[in-house]
């Protein structure tokens, strides 16, 4: 029997063992000890999140599944719907770069077809540390390596995502993949294990040991013995998915399907439990009939494994010779390992003796609980303590932008999406690098586009603002694409919970996202906590990532940011102020990550977003591009970069603010259009009506990048150091 040491090292406390004792009236053995430390864990159980998710609003006239399912779903018309989500699978990619982010977009992508929906799209948002340390070379290599083996060989475009670097992922980089499929609004399917005596059944790959503890080492911080657990890591094999998705999405058209669910963290034994758990019954389990890979494995090893592509689903009484006769074409592993029960337990034997015998209800409804202590962090007394007249204006305003283009965060990520078969299967119709993916919805005229954000850097300096901007920043994306936004998915990343600090950046985080998503009417339907994302104290800034998805009805209306024609007007929409705080200007020139982050106006950003939609609709304008990091000439620089060719600019803007302010401010709900001189009047009088500030800073002309008194580069040259800023950042420490 296991003892109060074993349990103390499968990361549960004292008090949690001493409850698991009291519960089943008996000290658990090992097999039933593992079992509840993985669903105990805070990967799986969401121990101290739960309390403050729960005032996210997860409702609306759109959503059809919210959160806690494998993904949630929204209506877009027509008896369709789109299913997303996205999740992280930051321990195993710091550990193991490939396997870690090829894993987590197999998981990701699991969940989707797991609903009954065909994956059309990847997103990716990564976190990598300091680009001038070989580990982070490492790590990049091995993570973008990972996701383009993965989504390649199965066939699934990854068609955008986000990259930054900073030193705070040092020693934990963040892998947050995100994944949207399509199916019919009555051929969804969930997890749920009903009907007494229906036949529970294994499929897809054999299991091995790899991955045992996954969960729990997702749930802990980063050691020295970190590098010690790759054992931990699971191993993908994207061909068997292929496979595994096809045979699911033939199986779900024969009707026979009660349940099914993703053997993901935890395996077989979160899957198994979490579809009892939704239906209200028991599962008896015959370990020994579980396909294995590697001989002598435990029973406590066959549960806990999370070895890739394996499914657990229920079907109809009597039918699993159609079931088995699907998977067996695919060459596919099939067996049928037990049976849906009305004890409300989960039972399990090897060769008929008992291995394990625990109440449902133990592993999920009595799991912990906490409200953790939540504290106001010391840094932001120093963090907040600036005043934008100590920083100077440099002279020379070219090199600033040049050196801004330039750096990792904010240059061309062709070097990574290059990797990427971002059009495979033909339905991409915006490439990577414009502010939001859009793919087209074959046999319709509709399109879904989907965005992933979040400046970690403004969550760190005031979360509640940053998790807000993130949220807004999606919609503005969206927008400018010509896409309403519908609905979001999160990524949670944070430190321990354990540290009030941590807690009281993620209550703020969860506050502002709220408020947010209630102005946008962007419901939360699915999502991710990452806690534990620190390296020997060390935490990562929060990172709190929103995946949004919107819907354009006619991909003939759907925008880009570059701009089209020579002589087209360039328009300015929204305010400019003097806001630096935990702007890359500041950082990247001042060498500083202080101040409060920009203003954020939930009523201006949703003007900005009707304005949007509108004028594309109405084909008023040829381009949008949100303004984010790196203000205004950023923006327009990255405007001039278009894939045909480089264009040139000549802008004139006012000088009631600094300088400084002027080109490299990230004050929120801007945008710049451009469109033809005829269709001016016709855009005047939708932005007046919807009284949003707007100026005519220029025109699309020459080949210079010019904005009067303030910057003249010719745009080859700016396009030069954007272009080449991130690969040879990493050449120069190959």
């Amino acid at each position: 029997m296991p003892n109060l040491q074993t349990a103390l090292d499968h990361g549960l406390t004292k008090e949690e063992y001493d409850k698991i004792v009291s519960a089943l009236g008996r000290e658990p053995n090992i097999t039933e000890l593992g079992v509840l430390a993985a669903m105990w864990s805070e990967h799986c159980s969401y121990k101290s999140s739960k309390v403050h998710l729960k005032r996210l609003p997860t409702t609306g006239e759109v959503v059809i599944q919210g959160p806690g399912e494998n993904a949630g779903i929204v209506d877009i018309g027509d008896g369709l719907c789109a299913v997303f989500k996205m999740e992280s699978h930051n321990h195993p990619s710091f550990i193991e770069p490939y396997q870690g982010a090829a894993t987590g977009v197999g998981g990701i992508l699991r969940d989707i077809f797991t609903m009954g929906a065909r994956p059309i799209a990847i997103l990716d948002s990564l976190r990598f540390g300091n680009p001038s340390l070989p580990k982070t070379k490492f790590v990049v290599d091995g993570v973008v390596a990972g996701i383009a083996g993965y989504g390649n060989c199965i066939g699934i475009p990854t068609v955008g995502g986000e990259v930054y670097f900073d030193d705070c992922y040092n020693g934990n980089p963040l892998v947050n993949a995100f994944a949207l499929g399509i199916t019919k609004t009555d051929e969804i399917f969930k997890g749920y294990a009903t009907g007494v005596g229906n036949p529970v059944i294994y499929v897809g790959s054999k299991t091995g040991r790899d991955g045992i503890h996954g969960a729990v080492m997702a749930s802990e911080t980063f050691t020295k013995e970190a590098e010690e657990k790759r054992p931990a890591v699971q191993v993908g094999d994207p061909f068997t998915e292929k496979l595994l998705l096809e045979a699911c999405l033939e199986l779900f058209k024969t009707g026979i399907v009660v349940g099914i669910q993703d053997m993901g963290a935890a395996g077989l034994t979160s899957s198994s439990t979490e579809m009892a758990e939704r239906a209200g019954t028991g599962l008896q389990i015959e370990i020994d009939k579980v396909p294995r890979r590697e001989k002598g494995m435990t029973p406590y090893e066959v549960l806990l494994s999370e070895s890739q592509e394996r499914m657990l689903m229920v079907v109809e009484k009597g039918k699993e010779q159609i079931a088995e006769d699907i998977f067996k074409k695919w060459d596919l592993d099939f067996s049928v390992i037990g049976e849906v029960t009305e004890t409300g337990k989960l039972v399990i034997t090897d060769n008929d003796e008992l291995a394990a015998e625990i109440p449902i209800n133990l592993i999920s409804e009595e799991a912990p609980l906490y409200n953790r202590p939540i504290a106001k962090p010391k840094y932001l007394e120093e963090t907040r303590n600036f005043d934008i007249s100590t920083i100077p204006i440099p002279n020379n305003l070219d090199e600033v932008l040049l050196t801004l283009l330039s750096t990792p965060t904010l240059a061309s990520k062709r070097w990574i999406y290059e990797q990427y078969d971002y059009m495979v299967r033909t339905n991409t119709l915006t490439l990577p690098g414009s502010d939001a993916a859009v793919v087209r919805i074959k046999g319709t005229t509709k399109g879904v586009a989907m965005t992933v954000n979040c400046n970690s850097k403004y969550c760190y300096l005031d979360p509640y603002i940053g998790a807000g901007i993130a949220v807004a920043e999606s919609a503005r994306n969206l927008a400018c694409s010509g896409a309403k936004p519908l609905a979001i998915t999160d990524c949670l990343n944070f430190g321990s919970p354990e540290n009030p600090e941590v807690m009281w950046q993620f209550d703020q985080a969860i506050n502002g996202m709220s408020e947010a998503c209630l102005k946008l009417n962007t419901p939360v339907v699915s999502g991710n906590v990452s806690f534990y994302n620190e390296t020997q104290g060390t935490a990562i800034y929060p990172t709190p990532t929103v995946g949004m998805v919107g819907l354009i009805e006619d991909i003939d209306t759907h925008m880009t940011q570059w701009f089209k024609n020579e002589g087209d007007l360039i328009v300015l929409l929204g305010q400019t102020r003097e806001e630096f705080g935990g702007s890359e200007y500041l950082k990247e020139i001042h060498g500083k990550v202080c101040g409060v982050p920009p203003e954020l106006n939930l009523e201006m950003e949703l003007k900005l977003i009707q304005a949007l939609l509108k004028a594309s609709e109405e084909g008023i304008i040829n381009s949008a591009h949100d303004i984010s990091e790196g203000g205004l000439a950023v923006a327009i620089s990255e405007s001039c970069f278009t894939p045909n060719a480089l264009v040139g600019v000549e802008i004139k803007v006012p000088s009631l603010i600094r300088k400084d302010a002027i080109l490299f401010s990230e004050s929120q709900g801007r945008a710049i259009v451009s469109l033809s001189k005829k269709n001016l009047d016709k855009f005047k009088e939708l932005i007046e009506r919807l009284d949003l500030p707007m100026e005519i800073i220029g025109r699309v002309k020459g080949t210079r990048l010019l904005i009067e008194d303030l910057i003249d580069i010719p745009i080859s040259k700016a396009y030069g150091k954007w272009a080449q800023g991130f690969e040879n950042i990493l050449k120069s420490y190959a």
